[in-house]
């Protein structure tokens, strides 16, 4: 396969309809369609209060997409209310890619994730950047207050069958697969960004970071 030409010239059976992916996996099931909900009720506050770890997905104005993992203690996504969620950024590499997304485009999706737990929640809506101090105060960690909070007007929340990470055996150690031949962060980071410092440099410099600028 010729990777150089366009990605629509390399494939021979391209879908471009809803009408062909329906002809081959079918209508949705009436309980699929039907467990979208446009609040945060009980059964969800309960799944939110119990993550420690969110994907938040987000885009630019032209459409380029992005995904941010965010992890805290368990239950550090709030929830204001029954259609609002409260998101703190803590300290990290600065690049702020969801925030300079959001000031382009609002739309947002998070997908919550608890360990051991074979669902997750999916929830979406419009968000905006605050700088509120109670707020801030409200959700500190260790006496340090996040800089800034994502707030997500949420317009709908679902939960997500259990067959992804069956699969995957996400959550079964025996079923992981052998990593002694993966890159460290240094050694990806170091290729990827061209830094000049030695791969233990680099180490060194990801160790500080982690000691000085978890919270």
């Amino acid at each position: 396969m010729n990777n150089s030409a366009p990605i629509n010239s390399r494939f021979r059976d391209i879908v471009t309809s809803e009408a062909e992916l329906r002809s081959v996996v079918g209508e949705t099931p009436h309980r699929a369609a039907a467990k979208v909900v446009q609040t945060i009720d009980e059964h969800s506050r309960k799944f939110i209060a119990h993550a420690p770890f969110v994907f938040v997905a987000s885009a630019r104005a032209d459409g380029m997409i992005d995904v941010s993992p965010k992890g805290d203690p368990a239950g550090f996504v709030k929830v204001l209310d029954d259609r609002t969620l409260a998101i703190p950024d803590r300290l990290g590499n600065r690049r702020i890619d969801t925030f300079r997304n959001v000031l382009q485009n609002p739309e947002i999706g998070v997908i919550f994730v608890i360990p051991g737990v074979t669902y997750s929640l999916r929830v979406s809506g419009r968000a905006l950047i605050v700088r509120d101090l109670e707020l801030r105060e409200s959700m500190a960690v260790n006496g340090k207050l996040p800089d800034h909070v994502l707030i997500v007007d949420v317009k709908r929340v679902l939960s997500h069958c259990p067959k992804c990470m069956i699969r995957s055996g996400l959550w079964e150690p025996g079923a992981w697969p052998d990593t002694t031949d993966l890159p460290t962060f240094a050694q990806t980071l170091k290729a990827h960004a061209k830094l000049a410092e030695s791969v233990e440099e680099v180490l060194a410099m990801i160790d500080k970071g982690s000691r000085e600028r978890l919270y």
